[in-house]
C-alpha cells in the first residue's frame, strides 16, 4: 500500500498565491487576460509597459511579450499555455525565449455572482528561487499588476453602463 502523504511532494513552500475579488464578470476578466489590445493596458508591475509580439492562446500556444522600465531596462518573457478552459481556467509555463519553463502558473476564474474571484497560483522550482524572486519583487509586482487588472476593469464595465 502506497503512503500517499510521504509520496506525494508538497509544494508549499515554493508557491506564491494572489487572490483578488473583481467587480466584473468573468468572460470580461478571462478576455482581458487573453487579448492582447486588453493586456498591453495592465500587465506588469507599475513603472512597466508590456508590448505583445505574439499571443496565441490554446494548448501549445504562446504568449511572448517584452516589458520595459525605464531604469531597469527590457525584460524578454515567454508563456506556453498548457491548458485552456474558456472562462475558467488558464494553465501555462511562465519563463524566457531562452529559459522557456521558469515557474508554473494556474490561473482560475471563479463566478461570485457578477463579480470574479481570480486566483493567480505560481509554483516555482524550489523555495530559494522563490526567496531570490520575493527579493527582487515578485510579490509586490505581482500585487501592482492586480491593480492595473482591477483598474482597467473598471473603466471597461464604466465604459459598458
Amino acid at each position: 500500500m502506497i503512503d500517499m502523504k510521504r509520496d506525494v511532494k508538497s509544494t508549499s513552500d515554493r508557491e506564491l498565491v494572489l487572490v483578488r475579488v473583481l467587480n466584473a464578470p468573468r468572460e470580461l476578466v478571462f478576455k482581458t487576460w487573453t487579448e492582447p489590445e486588453h493586456v498591453e493596458k495592465w500587465w506588469g508591475p507599475r513603472g512597466y509597459t508590456t508590448k505583445t509580439h505574439k499571443m496565441d492562446v490554446r494548448p501549445g500556444g504562446t504568449w511572448h511579450y517584452l516589458m520595459t522600465h525605464a531604469e531597469h531596462g527590457e525584460f524578454d518573457n515567454l508563456i506556453t499555455y498548457r491548458e485552456v478552459v474558456r472562462p475558467e481556467r488558464l494553465v501555462y509555463s511562465h519563463g524566457t525565449s531562452e529559459e522557456p519553463e521558469q515557474f508554473q502558473v494556474t490561473v482560475t476564474f471563479a463566478n461570485e455572482g457578477g463579480k470574479t474571484r481570480l486566483t493567480m497560483h505560481s509554483v516555482w522550482p524550489s523555495a530559494e528561487v522563490l526567496a531570490a524572486m520575493k527579493k527582487y519583487g515578485a510579490e509586490e509586482g505581482g500585487k501592482h499588476t492586480m491593480d492595473k487588472l482591477e483598474e482597467h476593469l473598471a473603466t471597461l464595465v464604466q465604459r459598458a453602463t
